[in-house]
C-alpha cells in the first residue's frame, strides 16, 4: 500500500513538472522576445554570412548559441532595472509576475556555466567569445555602464555585439578555431555600426530611461539626436557598398534603405513612429550583415582591389 502511494506521488510530481515545462519555456522566450529582431537574427545572419559555412546543419547551432547568450544578457539586464520594464515593457516575465525577482537572479547566475560549457564543446575560441560576452554583460548591467556617458554605453554595446558575432561566426564556419579575413572585417564593421548607431533603440524608450537615470543620446541631445542617426546610416551604407564591392543596383538599394531609415527617425515624434523606425533599422542592419556573403559570392573586399 505504501509502495503504491509513493509511486502515485512520484507520478504526480513528474506530471506536475511536465505541465510546468511549457510555462517555463514560454517564460524564457518572453525574456528574449524583443531581442530576436535586435540581436538574435542580426548577429546570427552576420555569423552565417561572414563565415565559409561548413554545413546548413550549423545554422540551428548558431541560432541556439546566440539565443542562449541573449538569454544570459536579458536575465542580467531585466533583473538589474525591473522598474524600467514596468514602465516600458509590461509583458516581460518580471512585471507580468511569471517569475519572482529572486528566482530570475538565481537563474541569471546559473546560466553562465551553461553558456561556457556549451561554448567549450565547439572550440576554446568559442569559449573565449562566451567569456567575453559574459564579462561585457556584467560591465554593462551589474557595473552600470548602461547608466554612464552615452559614448561608454555605445562602445560597450558594440563590444558586446562583437562577442556575439565572433561566437556565431566560429560556430558557423568550417573551422571553429579561426576566422578568415572577411569574417574579421565583417565583425569589425559591425562593431563600428553598433557603436555609432545602437542609440536607435533608445528613441522609443525615453520615458523608462529617464525614470532610471539613464542618459541616452535622445535624452541628452533632444531633437538634435535625430541627426546622429541619419548621418551615420548614410556613411555606413555608402562605405560598406564600396568596401564589399557591391554592384550599382545593390549599392543603390542599400544606400536608399539607409537614408529611408534615417528619415523615419528624423520625422518621428511618437513612440509608435520610433518603434516602426527601429524595425526598419533592424532590417537595414540585417542587410548590412549579409553583405560579406555577397562579397564571397560575387566580389572581393576593397583591400584586395587596391
Amino acid at each position: 500500500m505504501t509502495s503504491s502511494t509513493s509511486l502515485t506521488r512520484r507520478l504526480a510530481d513528474v506530471a506536475g513538472l511536465l505541465r510546468g515545462f511549457p510555462y517555463f519555456l514560454h517564460t524564457l522566450f518572453l525574456f528574449t522576445k524583443s531581442d530576436f529582431k535586435t540581436t538574435i537574427f542580426p548577429t546570427s545572419s552576420l555569423g552565417i554570412a561572414s563565415a565559409p559555412v561548413a554545413s546548413i546543419y550549423r545554422v540551428p547551432h548558431v541560432l541556439f548559441w546566440t539565443w542562449l547568450h541573449t538569454l544570459q544578457f536579458c536575465l542580467s539586464n531585466q533583473t538589474v532595472d525591473p522598474e524600467e520594464d514596468a514602465l516600458n515593457k509590461s509583458d516581460r516575465p518580471l512585471p507580468a509576475k511569471r517569475i519572482t525577482l529572486y528566482q530570475a537572479k538565481v537563474f541569471r547566475w546559473l546560466i553562465i556555466p551553461i553558456c561556457w560549457r556549451i561554448s567549450a564543446l565547439y572550440s576554446v575560441e568559442t569559449f573565449y567569445a562566451s567569456v567575453a560576452n559574459v564579462a561585457l554583460t556584467i560591465l554593462y548591467n551589474e557595473l552600470s555602464a548602461h547608466k554612464g556617458h552615452w559614448i561608454i554605453r555605445n562602445v560597450v554595446n558594440g563590444l558586446g555585439f562583437a562577442s556575439f558575432e565572433v561566437g556565431a561566426t566560429l560556430i558557423a564556419g568550417s573551422n571553429p578555431r579561426r576566422m578568415d579575413d572577411i569574417a574579421i572585417c565583417s565583425v569589425l564593421a559591425s562593431f563600428g555600426i553598433f557603436a555609432t548607431t545602437i542609440h536607435t533603440q533608445d528613441f522609443k524608450d525615453v520615458e523608462g530611461d529617464r525614470a532610471v537615470g539613464r542618459r541616452t543620446i535622445p535624452i541628452v541631445l533632444g531633437d538634435a539626436a535625430k541627426y546622429t542617426v541619419l548621418l551615420p546610416l548614410f556613411l555606413w551604407s555608402t562605405g560598406l557598398s564600396v568596401f564589399w564591392g557591391l554592384d550599382l543596383v545593390t549599392a543603390t538599394f542599400f544606400t536608399v534603405l539607409g537614408i529611408h531609415v534615417g528619415l523615419l527617425y528624423l520625422r518621428g515624434k511618437t513612440v509608435y513612429e520610433y518603434q516602426v523606425a527601429f524595425y526598419w533599422y533592424n532590417f537595414w542592419l540585417c542587410c548590412a550583415h549579409v553583405l560579406p556573403a555577397y562579397c564571397r559570392l560575387y566580389s572581393v573586399p576593397y583591400y584586395r582591389r587596391v
